[in-house]
């Protein structure tokens, strides 16, 4: 029974969150280099708290019964217009949905027969999600292996008149390096196509690290053919989770945006996301986090990042056996190893209490950890590089993930539609992996070179079965 009989207290129901989180990653203090970021500021962190929960209950999804929400999203989006070459924006939940809104607008304004979207093998997966929610094929286009950087050349030579968009990341997450944001929009402003920068991690991020001397190319909507640009304020902005932006050069794209319906008797329905009802909370967060930190506050943690980052690419090179991939122009850094398992290492680090986190190899890019700098790193960098020096040198002696003759084809080859969540669960096990509630995280090290040795889609497959699994009651 999920619901109890009687109402509990306060004290109890935390008491119980203390307990499930019990295994969680830490959210403070560096150790996990993803997912979360952190200024080390707990006055910030206080400060979004409070206004996080005074708009808790207030809800988006009718700005004249709540005025608070106009004027929150005109100062949040005003903000990061500022700082981003202006435009008209909306506020959304984060990076998917700010995408999701973009692709949403190209192809309502270009009405293509058989929509496509033009991007980079870099590009965030949220472009394959919205294309595969809306109906739009995607065209991928590969990136230079030794930059990472997609070319103009092979962007211009994929698009074709069914072409909505196209896009490019600054930075693309994988490497944190930036594409030649000038020239592909150049290509697609030729073209007549809209151009979309992918700059979710770097938006509220480049700008900071420029001003503390960091060469960052133009990337935003001051660079001509740039249509629209999405920025995540919970990523570099460090505001709660929930919270980014999407600008448009012209505002009848961002109409376009938009949703309404009044082919129904009830009440009117516009929206400006893919939500209807939804808590102001994340507004509020957002709001007072960039009210509490002010430009003199992003300044300093863009200098503490930028000094991390490269106080961090040196302290990598000097490990043996590991090297950085590409020239990374953010505060995003993947390294692989030449003689050392990555997979393997990162769980070293993982029993050490660090965070790596892994990536998978595609389309000619090695396998490899990923780390995200944020503010609150440059007080750990060498604690951190101590780590991973130790890790490698673990791993090295585990050597490589040997997996058992034949798994990999097993599961290539297995029929995951006719396994049901206990068998799967099962298969899981036998490498060692314990799905069941409770049992903590496992050594990810096996499943992560199985699904490297597996095609794109089978991996796909087998992750929507592990998701599956780990949901089931």
């Amino acid at each position: 029974m999920n619901l109890p009989p009687t109402g509990r207290t306060v004290d109890d129901l935390l008491a119980e969150v203390a307990r499930l989180k019990e295994h969680d990653l830490p959210v403070r203090g560096g150790q996990v280099t993803a997912y979360v970021y952190d200024t080390g500021r707990a006055e910030v962190n206080d400060a979004a708290t409070r206004a996080y929960l005074e708009m808790l209950e207030v809800n988006c999804l009718d700005p004249t019964a709540f005025p608070s929400v106009v004027e929150m999203e005109r100062q949040v989006v005003g903000a990061v217009a500022d700082l981003l070459g202006g435009g008209h924006g909306v506020f959304t939940s984060g990076g998917t949905e700010s995408i999701m809104l973009a692709v949403k607008a190209a192809r309502d304004r270009a009405a293509r027969p058989r929509p496509n979207l033009v991007l980079p093998v870099t590009a965030h997966p949220a472009f394959h999600k919205a294309a595969h929610y809306l109906g739009v094929r995607v065209v991928a286009v590969p990136v230079d292996l030794e930059t990472y950087k997609v070319r103009a050349g092979d962007v211009e030579r994929a698009v074709d008149e069914d072409t909505i968009m196209v896009v490019a990341s600054a930075p693309s997450y994988p490497q944190g390096v930036i594409d030649p944001v000038a020239e592909v929009a150049a290509v697609a402003a030729a073209a007549g196509v809209p151009c979309h920068v992918d700059a979710c991690v770097g938006g509220w991020l480049l700008p900071w690290l420029r001003e503390a001397g960091a060469a960052v190319p133009p990337f935003d909507l001051s660079v001509p053919g740039v249509t629209s640009i999405s920025c995540d304020l919970h990523k570099f902005g460090y505001a709660p989770k929930g919270a980014s932006v999407l600008l448009f050069a012209d505002p009848a794209m961002r109409r376009a945006a938009y949703f309404a319906s009044g082919a129904w008797p009830g009440y009117t329905v516009i929206n400006a996301t893919v939500q209807s009802s939804r808590s102001a909370g994340p507004l509020g967060g957002a709001w007072a986090t960039l009210q509490s930190l002010g430009r003199d506050g992003y300044a300093e943690l863009g200098r503490a990042t930028l000094e991390a980052t490269r106080r961090l690419r040196a302290g990598l090179a000097g490990i043996p056996g590991l090297r950085v991939l590409g020239r990374p122009e953010s505060s995003l850094v993947a390294f692989a190893g030449d003689d050392v398992d990555v997979f393997v290492l990162a769980d070293e680090a993982r029993a050490r209490g660090w965070f790596l986190q892994p990536q998978l190899s595609y389309a000619g890019i090695p396998a490899n950890l990923h780390v995200t700098v944020t503010g609150v790193t440059l007080a750990g960098v060498e604690a951190m590089l101590k780590v991973i020096a130790e890790s490698a040198g673990a791993a090295r002696e585990r050597g490589p993930v040997v997996l058992p003759d034949g798994l990999v084809e097993l599961v290539a080859e297995l029929d995951l539609a006719a396994l049901d969540d206990a068998a799967f669960a099962e298969l899981a096990a036998s490498v060692g992996v314990d799905l069941r509630p409770g049992a903590g995280q496992p050594e990810m090290a096996v499943v992560n070179t199985v699904l490297d040795a597996l095609p794109a889609p089978v991996r796909e497959a087998v992750l929507v079965r592990f998701l599956s699994v780990v949901y089931a009651s």
